[in-house]
């Protein structure tokens, strides 16, 4: 099961999983986990949530690949103009393992 943790920023989390050797970039190459979401765990989970503008919410997941151990970051908005399949797809991984 993931860990969930709050930080006052989007970029204190990254920083937190980059030094933890989360480096590859998931949001440039997020069209495997669509496709193969089983080959994946998330393995942290880091929520930004902004005082007074929803478009300033955020998740940042640091991500494992099973198939090779590549571990990286993705960052899902929740602003409208943030949609994207790979998003739903880590919101939904999120749901299960939580079951």
């Amino acid at each position: 099961m993931a860990h969930q943790y709050q930080y006052a920023t989007v970029s204190e989390a990254l920083n937190e999983l980059h030094e933890n050797g989360f480096t590859y970039d998931f949001n440039i190459h997020g069209d495997d986990i669509v496709k193969h979401p089983e080959n994946y765990q998330i393995v942290h989970v880091y929520r930004y949530e902004g005082d007074s503008d929803p478009d300033d919410e955020a998740t940042v997941y640091g991500i494992k690949s099973l198939k090779n151990g590549k571990k990286g970051v993705f960052v899902a908005g929740f602003s409208a103009n943030s949609d994207n399949d790979a998003a739903r797809v880590l919101l939904e991984l999120t749901i299960k393992r939580r079951s």
